[in-house]
């Protein structure tokens, strides 16, 4: 990884003149109160590797006549220089050989010079970012619009199974009404047999009346003609015979009551609506208990396809351990990026960016005052242990600095640093036969 070894700035926006040589990993701090000249270095070394389009709007010293001057050391050996009247660009290698700007972007990382683009990015930006570093992007897209599309079948689902389920509750049940529609034609055949077999009954009850009026008759008959005893014997014998059948057949005879045909065919409109509304209710339920199970369905294949990025992301090349992407944002040991430390939020910047060029050893930070000295600390642990380097700016005079800025200079150094006067020139003298 190519890091910053040395660096000298001069004339440049609120720098006078700077040497720095900073820590090769770890956090170097430069420190001092406002208007000092701290972020001038960082816009300074911005314009030397990330080229003109970082240049400052006003890169000249205010009240200097002398040009910037910008010179970068690189652990690579690499020498960058700015100056002149254009601030022209010169990159020499250790060989000796001449580069220029696009040797300086094939390894120097623009988010490592602005890391607050990153920082300030929207969540999902971050998350991209990291997708397409990590080569999953397109295929992550993919499972998410699938889940997506899923999701919202199942919602729907799931919004017309509990539809059911409520109106199945609504539905009154009758337990007493059957389970089929009643047919009034059905009921009026089953009437017209009824009635047709107590007609048959009532023949036979007619025919035994009759038979008795005769038997009655016959017995007069037989005092009355005793000259036809005979005959009337044997009649009378017939007749006690015939009266004999004709009493058993009477004594099993039954009549059917049609008064609950006549009250089911007087009533059948309200039967049926009874016998509709059960049938709804039932078919209610039964369509709930379909769409659940279609829900239940689309649950399972939601919870495959999160499985698959799970997947995805477990076994690619995160640069970060804890680092992971849900719902299209960044998470780190279980947090957004909005609920991490600041600590944590800088840890994963700097391992994203490292990522997208991993020979840039290097990051640069501004305004790290808003971070307390714990924070600072851990950081600083973090990027020693990982070989990184952090040039970073701070509104403070602590211990925490590693150097001092006042007035465009490192404080302690404003006179080794700044131009000597040239000294008067001495008093010549003269002696007796010199000239």
């Amino acid at each position: 990884m190519v890091t910053i070894s040395k660096l000298e700035i001069e004339n440049v926006k609120r720098v006078k003149a700077v040497k720095i040589e900073p820590s090769s990993a770890g956090l170097t701090i430069v420190g001092g109160k406002n208007r000092q000249g701290k972020t001038s270095i960082l816009d300074a070394l911005a314009w030397g590797l990330g080229g003109n389009k970082y240049r400052p709007s006003q890169a000249n010293r205010e009240g200097s006549t002398i040009p910037p001057y910008l010179h970068i050391v690189l652990s690579n050996g690499l020498i960058v220089e700015r100056k002149g009247k254009n601030s022209d660009l010169k990159v020499i290698d250790p060989n000796g050989q001449k580069g220029g700007q696009q040797l300086l972007d094939s390894f120097v990382e623009e988010l490592a010079i602005d890391l607050p683009k990153f920082m300030n990015a929207s969540n999902k930006e971050k998350a991209n970012i990291l997708l397409q570093i990590i080569g999953v992007g397109s295929k992550l897209h993919e499972l998410e619009v699938k889940e997506q599309e899923v999701y919202n079948r199942r919602h729907a689902i799931g919004q017309i199974a509990d539809q059911k389920v409520k109106y199945a509750k609504e539905q009154p049940f009758y337990p007493d009404a059957p389970k089929e529609l009643v047919s009034a034609s059905e009921l009026i055949r089953q009437q017209q047999e009824l009635l047709a077999k107590n007609g048959e009954n009532q023949r036979k009850r007619q025919r035994l009346a009759q038979i008795q009026a005769a038997h009655f008759s016959q017995k007069e008959e037989v005092e009355r003609l005793k000259r036809l005893l005979d005959d009337a014997i044997l009649k009378s014998q017939q007749l006690e015979a015939d009266l004999a059948i004709a009493q058993k057949d009477a004594i099993d005879l039954v009549d059917e009551s049609t008064s609950e045909l006549e009250a089911n065919i007087q009533q059948i409109d309200e039967i049926n609506r009874k016998v509709r509304a059960n049938l709804d209710k039932d078919k209610a339920e039964t369509d709930a208990g379909e769409y659940r199970q279609q829900y239940e369905q689309l649950t399972s294949e939601i919870n495959e396809i999160r499985k698959h990025k799970t997947d995805l992301l477990t076994n690619a090349n995160l640069p970060l351990p804890g680092l992971s992407v849900e719902d299209g944002e960044l998470i780190y040991k279980g947090q957004k990026w909005d609920n991490m430390s600041g600590a944590d939020q800088l840890m994963v910047a700097t391992s994203i960016v490292r990522k997208l060029k991993p020979d840039c050893g290097f990051i640069l930070l501004d305004k790290l005052e808003q971070m307390d000295l714990e924070t600072l600390k851990e950081f600083g642990q973090w990027l020693e242990q990982e070989g990184l380097q952090a040039i970073a700016t701070r509104v403070s005079t602590g211990e925490e600095c590693s150097i001092i800025i006042e007035d465009g200079y490192v404080a302690g150094e404003e006179q080794a640093t700044a131009p000597q006067p040239t000294p008067p020139a001495e008093p010549k003298t003269w002696k007796a036969g010199e000239f």
